[in-house]
């Protein structure tokens, strides 16, 4: 199974404001290829915060993608929703074992955790032209080095910077 990460973060490197606010990314950033990505995988796994960030955007916007929220606490799930509670290798060894082939991992807390077990080969990180002084990061401690390589680096007319990493194995 592959693991890939796809997320937008402040220059600085910030997923969201200390709130959970997501005011400094653009409202309606050009196409940026969050749509062929998506399309590219069979399950998305989101860590419980961002689960309860996209519930207030009214409308669950994943009803053709089987979803993943990752969490020990009891959830008031969206049909369809599935919650699974564990580590990393265990959630995706559960994924895999029932086909999932491309999992998308979304969420700080949830990206490192996956990062630091060795899971993720890939990261789509597209930085928003901002500094915001402090949020939530998107990486947090490593107890080990994660080599990175660049593969593909886009500038958009917004402003917008995508780079796209292969994490190298160890």
């Amino acid at each position: 199974m592959r693991i890939s990460v796809f997320v937008g973060v402040s220059v600085d490197g910030f997923i969201a404001r200390l709130n959970d606010g997501l005011d400094f990314l653009p409202e309606n950033p050009e196409p940026h290829g969050f749509e062929e990505f998506y399309a590219s995988v069979d399950a998305l796994a989101m860590g419980r915060r961002t689960f309860e960030k996209v519930l207030t955007y009214g409308e669950w916007p994943y009803r053709d993608m089987r979803v993943v929220v990752l969490s020990s606490r009891s959830l008031d799930l969206p049909p369809g929703v599935e919650q699974m509670s564990g580590a990393p290798a265990e959630i995706a060894a559960k994924l895999e074992a029932a086909g999932v082939k491309h999992l998308y991992v979304d969420g700080g807390v949830t990206i490192q955790g996956f990062l630091r077990a060795g899971l993720i080969q890939r990261l789509i990180v597209t930085r928003v032209p901002v500094l915001i002084g402090e949020g939530i990061p998107l990486f947090g401690s490593l107890a080990n080095d994660v080599k990175l390589r660049a593969v593909a680096t886009k500038q958009y007319q917004s402003g917008l910077v995508q780079t796209e990493y292969v994490v190298e194995t160890r």
